[in-house]
């Protein structure tokens, strides 16, 4: 499998895996991402806050050339442009109080992913004008994963944001976080939403081979 050189035209981000290492259960992070990449999870966000930057860059390192390079999936470092470009990694995602997307952008260059965070309809708003790869509608309910997190968005809201962003003939793929598990993972997709971000569904499955391949079922038709 030959390596992508333009991950700036990645649209199927499907299940996309958001890290912890402290939700693992004891497991490595590295263990916990690869069986979920072999199992079939379709893109990988590095979020560990709790890292400083020179364990995060080892990490990033290692599952750049574990993941992306050896799979050809993309790995996405969050916030962190600095470390996005240190690593090699595919992309970056950007929250509400991170770098500005042009600023990003003359950084990064246009070959890479650019994700942004729109946890209200006025910041979809301005996210669909941006030159980003996917916009993460969050949080669709309510998680204890992250704390700092504005007003759920429930299913009404997702289909609100799909609807607007056909309204305006956007085409920019549609992700959403927060609270996302095996369960509820098809009547979210129902909305129109294209890609679930999950992190305790995943990396504290007991069995995430399993959980993986069941997440990927609520994708079906």
């Amino acid at each position: 499998m030959g390596v992508r050189m333009e991950w700036s035209d990645f649209r199927d981000f499907g299940l996309y895996l958001v890290t912890d290492q402290d939700l693992c259960l004891g497991r490595p992070i590295v263990d916990v991402v690869l069986q979920a990449v072999q199992a079939g999870v379709q893109a990988v966000q590095i979020r560990e806050k709790n890292n400083n930057t020179r364990d995060f860059l080892a990490l990033a390192k290692v599952l750049v050339k574990e993941v992306q390079v050896k799979y050809n999936i993309p790995v996405i470092i969050n916030d962190r442009v600095d470390i996005a470009l240190a690593c090699g990694a595919s992309g970056v995602h950007l929250g509400q109080s991170d770098m500005p997307i042009a600023d990003a952008r003359k950084l990064m260059g246009t070959r890479r992913i650019i994700g942004i965070t729109a946890p209200t309809m006025p910041d979809l708003e301005q996210a669909i004008k941006e030159e980003v790869q996917y916009i993460a509608v969050s949080p669709v309910f309510p998680t204890n994963t992250k704390k700092d997190t504005a007003p759920a968005w429930g299913l009404e809201g997702m289909r609100k944001a799909r609807a607007f962003m056909d309204e305006k003939h956007c085409t920019i793929p549609l992700m959403t976080i927060g609270g996302i598990n095996t369960q509820n993972a098809k009547e979210i997709l129902n909305t129109g939403v294209e890609s679930i971000a999950v992190v305790s569904a995943i990396c504290s499955a007991p069995n995430i081979d399993e959980t993986v391949k069941e997440f990927l079922r609520a994708f079906q038709k």
